[in-house]
């Protein structure tokens, strides 16, 4: 690779969307210990600023109830868990991006669920008591939080309804009719409420044009627009894993390109636009999940996708996770970043590398992000995505990083390969155990971390080539020095080189 030097730098602000929003599982999963360290852990070391999940009106969580009262069934609305779950969720510094749905066991007109946990994905039997259970909601959340804080807090109208899995039939008409009253509902509430949709998935994009165009026709309200993306091809079945095949990175970046074209040339341009799930695959038990593949893939999205989009959800932050039940193993595909027993994934390391990145970019390209922070550390993330199979595909990265005197310079090198910082390669050599003992559990954390180098040079314009493995994920730092060695007089009259 030719070298990176430093008046190519076209120097700017980055931006933070990377971090704007992260999945979780069903939210009644908030309710479990384990789920509640991962979301502890993602907060420490990463920060992401919403939360959002499937589940608020699902029946673990309890929201809609009926009690007869002078022999007539009446709504109950039950706040519980939901308090519960969003006190932690504040606790945590983490605001709700509510996806409202589904649909309550008492409220639904039919009985068609998805995934193991059953959520009822048919409308509501009755919509003025649909209407009547937002309103409830929200009005409560008010009260509970205050309305400055609520007015931060989108509301999502269900999820993928351009899939018969997801909404009775694919309905799009009666989509549309669920949109309108829950809009309107929420406006009424306050107008400035935030209220968007349609959170369809990739393949129907039609929906994209169809659904702006009843809003302006119907004069609908709508805040934002919202679809997922996923870069999976069909899928390879066993009983265990879904194994597909993945197109380019690029492929996800045109989705949100082309998406984005057609809002701009709707009658909403420069509506706000919310990828709220993305990943590779849109399976919850496929391996690449599991490893560094995945988190070389991802790189390059988080590096563009700002450009594109307002905000990009990594869909999820926990192996924490049921919607193909309960895991049968350890690693089994899940979603998360972060595997059962608080085992860090090469994608976890990603985030948590983005996180240390400079709040300057000066440089990018297809494998390279240069940034610096205020205090002067230059801080660069290097990939090499090879997504053919076979061993080898190592890449050389140079490029030359400006300092201002030939001061000493301390420099790290945080690395995340085949053999560190990938648990899933240690767990597969350890044989696969589904369900590992305590000592096998405390052996894969161990491993699990990325690899530190470090050494102090001296520069003042720094020339760096680094090779870089297969698939392999690195973070440089390089913190300018204070050398205060000069201030142990005895160290250095008795030369001590070797102290």
């Amino acid at each position: 690779m030719d070298l990176i030097r430093a008046d190519m730098y076209q120097s700017k602000k980055r931006n933070q969307k990377w971090k704007y929003c992260v999945g979780t599982g069903r939210l009644g999963l908030a309710l479990q210990e384990e789920y509640v360290k991962h979301l502890k852990q993602v907060q420490e070391e990463i920060g992401f600023r919403y939360i959002r999940g499937h589940g608020l009106f699902h029946d673990d969580i309890g929201i809609y109830q009926e009690v007869e009262i002078d022999g007539a069934m009446q709504p109950f609305y039950n706040f519980t868990y939901i308090d519960r779950i969003f006190d932690m969720f504040r606790e945590l510094k983490l605001k709700p991006f509510i996806e409202l749905g589904f649909m309550p066991g008492k409220l639904a007109s039919g009985m068609q669920t998805v995934f193991y946990w059953k959520g009822n994905v048919t409308p509501p039997k009755d919509y003025q008591k649909w209407a009547d259970l937002i309103q409830a909601t929200i009005e409560h959340f008010i009260e509970r939080y205050g309305l400055e804080e609520v007015l931060t807090w989108p509301f999502e109208v269900w999820n993928e309804p351009n899939l018969t899995g997801f909404w009775e039939n694919a309905d799009q008409q009666e989509y549309f009719k669920l949109y309108q009253i829950t809009a309107e509902t929420i406006k009424r509430i306050h107008p400035d409420l935030q209220v968007g949709g349609p959170a369809i998935c990739g393949g129907s994009d039609h929906w994209v044009d169809a659904f702006l165009d009843f809003c302006r026709d119907e004069k609908v309200p709508v805040d934002f627009f919202s679809r997922h993306a996923y870069t999976s091809r069909p899928p390879e079945k066993t009983p265990d894993y879904y194994y597909q095949e993945l197109e380019p990175p690029e492929d996800m970046l045109e989705q949100f390109k082309s998406v984005r074209r057609q809002i701009e040339a709707s009658d909403y341009p420069g509506l706000p636009f919310h990828i709220t799930e993305f990943n590779t695959s849109y399976s919850p038990i496929n391996p690449i999940h599991d490893t560094l593949l995945n988190a070389a893939y991802l790189a390059k999205i988080l590096v563009e996708s700002g450009d594109l989009v307002d905000s990009f959800s990594y869909w999820t932050f926990s192996d924490v996770f049921e919607e193909s039940g309960v895991p049968k193993s350890l690693f089994h595909g899940g979603f998360g970043m972060i595997a059962l027993h608080q085992i860090p994934k090469p994608t976890y390391h990603l985030y948590h590398f983005f996180n240390q990145l400079g709040e300057t970019e000066h440089f990018r390209n297809d494998q390279l992000l240069i940034t610096q922070k205020q205090d002067g550390t230059v801080v660069v993330l290097a990939w090499n995505l090879a997504m053919e199979k076979g061993s080898g595909f190592s890449t050389t990265v140079s490029f030359q990083l400006p300092f201002e005197t030939n001061k000493p310079i301390f420099r790290q090198r945080k690395r995340v390969t085949e053999q560190f910082g990938n648990a899933w390669n240690v767990w597969k050599q350890l044989g696969r155990p589904r369900f590992p003992t305590q000592q096998q559990i405390e052996l894969i954390k161990q491993s699990a971390m990325p690899i530190i180098e470090t050494e102090q040079i001296l520069s003042d314009h720094l020339t760096e080539s680094i090779v870089l493995e297969k698939n392999e994920v690195t973070l440089l730092s390089y913190i300018p020095v204070t050398d205060e060695t000069a201030s142990y007089p005895l160290l250095n009259d008795r030369q001590l080189t070797s102290y």
